[in-house]
Formats: C-alpha cells, sequence, structure tokens
C-alpha cells in the first residue's frame, strides 16, 4: 500500500485570479526539485488557460521561501527556467508575502510584476554566509532594483525589513494587512483587457528578459561551480548543524 504525496503547489481560482501556494511548511517551501518543477508546472497551466487573468504567488506557514533545498537542490538549469517562466508569462503574476523571505526566495519575487509584503515580514541574501553567490536570481533582480542598496545586501547577508525591501524596488508596497494593500491591483487586473495585459507585460519584462538571454548560461554555470567547492559544502553543512562555518571570524 503507498501513501499519496501531498501536492507541494496549492491551488484555488476566484474572479479570474489564480492563486498558487507554495505549500511545504516542513522545509519552509524551501525550492527542492520537486517543488521548482511543480511550480513550473502549475504556471505553465496558467499559462494556456484563458479562464485565468492573473496569477498569484503565495505561501503556507511562517515563511515564504527559505531559498534553495539544501538536501534536494533543484538544477540551476531548472531554477533558471522557473524564473523566467514567471517574468516571460503572458498574464501578471502577484506575489503576495505574509512570512519571510530568503536567497532564492528573493529571485521568485524579483520574477514577479507585483509584489507586495506584509510589514513584519523579513528579507536576506544569505548566500554569501554559505559560500555562494547570489548569482541566478542576479538575472530577474539586478535590472529591478537600486544597485547601491543590492550591493550592500549581496555582500553582507545582512537581514531588511519590508518597508526598506520596497524602497530598494524589491517590493511594490508594503502593509500591515497585506491583502487590502492587494485589493485595488487584483481589481484593476479584473478589469483589464487580457490581449493588453499581456502586450504590456512583454514592454515592462523586455529588459529583464535582456538579461536571461545574454547572461543565464554564464551564472547558471557559476551557480553550479560554486555549490561543488570545499568552501560552499563548508557553508551548507555548517548551516544544516546550526554552527557557524569555519571562515567566520
Amino acid at each position: 500500500m503507498t501513501t499519496a504525496t501531498a501536492p507541494l503547489i496549492g491551488r484555488t481560482r476566484a474572479r479570474g485570479v489564480e492563486t498558487l501556494s507554495l505549500d511545504a511548511p516542513a522545509t519552509r517551501n524551501a525550492l527542492s526539485s520537486a517543488l521548482v518543477g511543480a511550480l513550473a508546472g502549475a504556471l505553465a497551466d496558467c499559462a494556456e488557460d484563458s479562464g485565468v487573468r492573473a496569477v498569484v504567488l503565495t505561501h503556507t506557514g511562517g515563511t515564504f521561501c527559505a531559498g534553495a533545498d539544501l538536501r534536494d537542490p533543484p538544477h540551476p538549469d531548472a531554477f533558471v527556467g522557473l524564473l523566467r517562466r514567471i517574468v516571460a508569462l503572458p498574464k501578471p503574476v502577484v506575489a503576495r508575502v505574509t512570512g519571510h523571505v530568503r536567497a532564492g526566495g528573493l529571485g521568485l519575487l524579483a520574477a514577479c510584476d507585483v509584489t507586495a509584503a506584509a510589514t513584519a515580514s523579513t528579507f536576506a541574501f544569505t548566500e554569501v554566509r554559505i559560500g555562494v553567490a547570489p548569482a541566478v536570481i542576479s538575472l530577474p533582480l539586478l535590472p529591478r532594483t537600486d544597485p547601491r542598496a543590492v550591493a550592500r545586501y549581496y555582500l553582507t547577508g545582512e537581514r531588511f525589513d519590508a518597508p526598506e525591501a520596497a524602497r530598494i524596488g524589491l517590493l511594490t508596497a508594503a502593509g500591515d494587512d497585506v491583502d487590502a494593500v492587494l485589493a485595488p491591483v487584483l481589481e484593476g487586473l479584473r478589469r483589464s483587457a487580457p490581449q493588453a495585459l499581456a502586450e504590456t507585460k512583454r514592454l515592462l519584462t523586455a529588459r529583464v528578459l535582456e538579461a536571461f538571454d545574454r547572461d543565464a548560461a554564464d551564472l547558471t554555470a557559476l551557480s553550479a561551480r560554486l555549490f561543488s567547492t570545499a568552501e560552499a559544502r563548508e557553508g551548507m553543512t555548517a548551516f544544516l548543524e546550526r554552527r557557524d562555518p569555519a571562515w567566520a571570524l
């Protein structure tokens, strides 16, 4: 007798808005190969479904996404494909965050068209603290955010809050009630013509897709190389063992 595997992506629909929920709270919605594949498949369904006007990407549990699953990380090519699918989807993708976001999860936010988070949410590019770099997520992130602020947070791995995330361009807006923040956005999308939305999104994402076309191969190779180094192995082992890595001063 086999046990059914719980779905990793929850799906609901209301008035043309499809809500996709990262639903692996036991791993803080870490980006495993299975979760990345399931989300990519759900987005592909939305792209083909004429009944979907827009997509909301949200989560269960207190963390939107903890970054890569260090026990079952996705192949860099698969993660690049997921980020590009969000950017190129012919329908707006809206991120709804009521928890914390780390590392690769910030790439998901950067790929979305509109992003909103609760004021209590926190954010951090933690890659440098485990011996790697925020390589692949730079594809959607660097064209959309303040370069000076991103330099600080990339290099230090320090945590920042939702108002700061909005200031630097990672978020569209932050507020105590994220659903109230998003209500006029979703209403506006429901009143917009599907073809007009698709073409307008194409205008808005042209520069981001240029970054994918130009840099994806090099950044994917960089990510794969860094994850195979001794420094990364020490950093990931230290993280899993809840201790400081050998290089910490």
